[in-house]
């Protein structure tokens, strides 16, 4: 229609779902701080003060999941890409870079394990402390999700990665920020372990 192939969906619900868990995955990092205490938190208006952090953290991993769903079933439409459901299952099959799809189903995996054990009823189950150790598999997720993006040739030829190209440069943007936000989030429970 306007020259849009499922292929180019596919790769467009995929950088979606890269920006909305890098979104979400600094917004657990901030609930996991005392942020409501931070001079900058106390700094912002009454109306974003009010707005439940906590509920965003959820949408946004569920809006994530079903963009991370989407974005392999839109590539199986593409008839090109000769990629069938059982090579999402079962990557090391795929007809293109099966390394690369392996670290895309894995992260898909970690997301769902993550997601599921944060329902209130299973989190309660497990307890707190073995929650919050299942809850850093997020850490990996985004490593693996990130690398899939980055190393994944969008059209599908087994190019070398382009890192100058803007979509990589936008998966090159998250890395470095959640880089970031580990280090930030990392030296503030040095700090208040010891404190």
């Amino acid at each position: 229609m306007f020259g849009i192939s499922y292929l180019d969906i596919s790769a467009g619900m995929g950088l979606t779902a890269t920006g909305l868990l890098t979104f979400n995955f600094l917004l657990g990092m901030m609930l996991s701080t005392a942020y409501k205490r931070s001079v900058y938190w106390k700094k912002l208006p009454d109306a974003v003060k009010k707005f439940s952090i906590d509920d965003l953290h959820n949408w946004t991993a569920y809006i994530a999941l079903l963009f991370v769903f989407m974005h392999p079933l839109f590539l199986i439409l593409d008839h090109s890409s000769k990629f069938t459901f059982t090579n999402i299952l079962f990557p090391l099959d795929a007809p293109k870079q099966p390394t690369i799809v392996l670290l895309g189903s894995l992260s898909l995996l970690a997301l769902l394990i993550v997601i599921i054990t944060s329902q209130k009823v299973i989190k309660k189950k497990m307890g707190f402390r073995f929650w919050k150790n299942v809850h850093l598999i997020s850490y990996g997720t985004a490593l693996l999700f990130l690398f899939h993006g980055l190393l994944m040739d969008p059209e599908l030829k087994d190019r070398p990665t382009d890192w100058l190209d803007a979509e990589k440069f936008f998966s090159e943007f998250c890395l470095l920020l959640l880089i970031a936000a580990s280090i930030i989030r990392y030296n503030y429970h040095r700090k208040h372990k010891t404190a």
